[in-house]
């Protein structure tokens, strides 16, 4: 997208004034998307946008700014107004470009953007006639499909070679939102799969109908759900999707951009117990062709299999470039931005807590009276404290060892901290749910994920009496 040569300029004058590293990152995204109100098309479009950041750091400094031009012109103006920033004798001059061979975890020949459109609309005509036909109180369903692909440039140098990558991220996801409606009121159900991955995944791999289906019929179960009782009680928490909760609660406070200014309650962690012994977590880039996945972030570096918690005990974060200068530690990989108008910063990518060895129905059976939580809905949670709160969509009364009636307005409130010493069981059946981020570098896709597990007792809100 710009040569190699402009590159090696704007990263010279970028570094005039005592930068110790300078970056570029070019891209040029090609969306698409598709959205089906009831079976009829509502929008779709494919805009297309390209352009450039430019980072400059300086020890503990940084300055970055963007630009859709470029032209040479543009460019180096852009380089000489970042230096700005810095007036000190020059460091480095870049000399030469190499380009380092990335692994591709990345793999994809069927491309969704050379699918036919009608193929595409009766796809999602497909979905949404298979939810619909759930139930008469089926009365609205949206389905719809979003699919991405950037083409990105990276030019940077800390010393006299500079380095050059070139990668594809190419993501795709099929969204249903089927809303019921009875005398009890209105409820919603949404389901959102998603990877890095071509047509034939959606269509061979994925059982799309029985995800429409179960959307469907989880709105209609939803009517009848009575108010959930409220209290400190044990709360089993389904696998996938559930994992939303570690990924908010403790995943957030384990990346470099708190840990390394002491915002995160597990600054001081390494080396120290944060979790129960039961507990091991990953943040896991290299996953072939997972939503959250990637041949390299948005720094060049490539992505990693990095370990956070292991038998309970913080062995890692996920660190950036720039917040790893704070800790003393390299980058992991996990250097992620929405777009080239964004700095890049230490997020998550496939983020979970790793399989045990309890068998999920025997945790069930284990348990005399609780909740079941198979699906949350919105949270929030502050990374200085832990403190957290999140909203169940789907969840359940455990009685006698058996998944028994559903309840709605469950409510989870706790603290990273608790919730990692509380989980006492934790099942063999690991799976990964797909969602989207949003944090000081914008969005980015995420997969979260876990095991089933078990919270020996935490707080929950609703509505309801004591639970009995």
């Amino acid at each position: 997208m710009i040569s190699k040569s402009l590159a090696l300029k704007v990263l010279n004058a970028a570094l005039a004034t005592g930068g110790d590293y300078a970056e570029i990152y070019v891209e040029e995204i090609t969306p698409e998307s598709y959205m089906l109100e009831n079976g009829k098309v509502e929008s779709a479009g494919s805009p297309q946008a390209y352009g450039c950041g430019l980072r400059i750091l300086n020890g503990f400094r940084s300055v970055y700014g963007y630009t859709s031009d470029l032209s040479a012109k543009s460019l180096l103006a852009l380089a000489e107004k970042l230096s700005a920033s810095y007036d000190e004798p020059r460091k480095i001059t870049v000399e030469k470009m190499v380009s380092p061979r990335v692994k591709q975890n990345i793999k994809i020949t069927d491309h969704v953007r050379d699918v036919p459109v009608e193929e595409k609309i009766g796809y999602l005509k497909e979905l949404y006639g298979v939810t619909a036909a759930v139930d008469p109180r089926i009365v609205r369903v949206q389905t719809g499909l979003s699919s991405t692909i950037k083409n990105i440039e990276i030019f940077n140098a800390e010393g006299p070679v500079a380095n050059h990558f070139t990668n594809v991220e190419e993501r795709t996801r099929v969204f249903i939102i089927a809303m019921a409606a009875g005398a009890e009121g209105i409820e919603t159900s949404f389901y959102g799969p998603g990877a890095s991955a071509g047509w034939s995944y959606f269509t061979k791999e994925l059982d799309y109908k029985a995800i429409a289906k179960e959307a469907g019929e989880k709105a209609v179960m939803m009517l009848g759900a009575k108010e959930c009782p409220s209290g400190r009680y044990t709360v089993v928490i389904k696998n996938g999707w559930g994992g939303v909760l570690f990924h908010e609660a403790c995943g957030h406070p384990l990346e470099a951009s708190a840990t390394s200014k002491g915002l995160s309650v597990f600054s001081d962690s390494i080396g120290k117990p944060i979790a129960s012994p039961c507990v091991s977590a990953w943040d896991d880039g290299t996953i072939p062709n997972e939503w959250g996945s990637d041949n390299i972030d948005s720094e060049g570096v490539p992505t990693q299999k990095n370990e956070l918690i292991r038998d309970g005990v913080c062995v890692g974060f996920m660190i950036d470039r720039f917040n790893g200068r704070r800790l003393d530690k390299a980058p992991n990989g996990t250097a992620r931005r929405q777009s080239y108008k964004y700095c890049p910063t230490s997020r998550m990518s496939n983020t979970y807590i790793a399989a045990g060895k309890d068998d999920p129905e025997q945790i069930i059976k284990d348990t005399p009276l609780g909740i079941y939580v198979a699906n949350f809905g919105g949270g929030s949670v502050d990374p200085t404290t832990g403190e957290f709160n999140f909203s169940a969509s789907e969840a359940y009364i455990i009685r006698d060892g058996k998944i028994c009636e559903p309840v709605k307005g469950c409510t989870l409130i706790g603290t990273g901290q608790e919730v990692l010493m509380q989980i006492d069981r934790v099942g063999n059946d690991l799976l990964l749910g797909q969602g989207n981020c949003g944090a000081a570098s914008g969005s980015v896709p995420v997969n979260v994920g876990q095991p089933t597990i078990r919270l020996k007792e935490i707080t929950v809100g609703g509505r309801g009496g004591k639970l009995e």
